[in-house]
């Protein structure tokens, strides 16, 4: 605070220096039951107002952005299982509230639904990418499928991993498992096309080679963690490689 232009009148004598030395306070400060004892430097000030501005401004907030909060739940939903999960696990694993959870959801089921729909969403979208190429045989489209699917799997790793897990104990496990039927559907047809074309061996069936390819593409969920000492590409052309070399005719 500046200083006045003119002095401070002076205290009026007393013979309680007690009373002298408040007397002094109030007409120096009058604010002073207010201020801290110890004076801030404009600094200091601006940084405190700062501080407490941002915190009015975060009241009520959760503590994660959407994203970050299926992301987190997701985890907790694996490695607790689902049906073993309350919201309030959730909240205390996410060191949030359970409101704060319900500002971005409105119960445990949809927070799976969003969960579920990150991994089968792009795993859709891949292999039915993969499925539509033009130019190149059957046989080249299902292998780009199941080598996109590798991906897709490390990359949304525990979304697919709870995915992989449902029973369907409710209409969002009920619909995720129809979701699973579409893309296996989807590769199931590309098998069929490679053995029309000759690509692959005609001995087995399109729904058992579906099945061991993608029993070895999910088994993935189960030993992969992301400090795994090798990278996703090296991981999916190990995949294809080795189920490819023993289907082809």
């Amino acid at each position: 605070m500046p200083e006045s232009s003119s002095p401070a009148p002076t205290p009026p004598t007393t013979t309680d220096p007690s009373a002298a030395s408040t007397e002094t306070v109030v007409r120096s400060s009058p604010a002073s039951e207010q201020a801290p004892a110890k004076a801030q430097s404009p600094a200091e000030a601006q940084s405190h107002a700062e501080a407490d501005g941002s915190k009015r401004s975060r009241r009520g907030r959760p503590g994660y952005d959407r994203e970050t909060l299926i992301n987190k739940a997701t985890e907790v939903f694996v490695s607790r299982g689902y049906d073993g999960t309350s919201m309030d696990t959730v909240a205390r694993e996410l060191g949030i509230t359970k409101s704060a959870i319900y500002h971005h959801v409105k119960s445990k089921e949809e927070l799976l639904h969003l969960a579920i729909n990150r991994g089968i969403g792009a795993l859709d979208s891949a292999v039915e990418a993969e499925s539509h190429r033009t130019g190149i045989t059957a046989l080249e489209r299902l292998r780009l499928a199941v080598r996109a699917s590798v991906l897709i799997l490390i990359e949304y790793h525990h979304s697919v991993t709870l995915l992989l897990r449902v029973r369907g104990n409710s209409p969002v496990e009920l619909e995720a498992l129809e979701q699973r039927r579409r893309i296996d559907e989807k590769i199931r047809g590309l098998v069929s096309e490679a053995i029309a074309e000759g690509g692959l061996r005609s001995d087995f069936t399109p729904g058992l080679i579906t099945r061991l390819l993608f029993g070895m593409v999910n088994s993935i969920t189960e030993w992969y963690r992301p400090s795994y000492p090798v990278d996703p590409d090296t991981i999916a052309e190990a995949v294809t490689t080795m189920a490819f070399q023993g289907l082809e005719a």
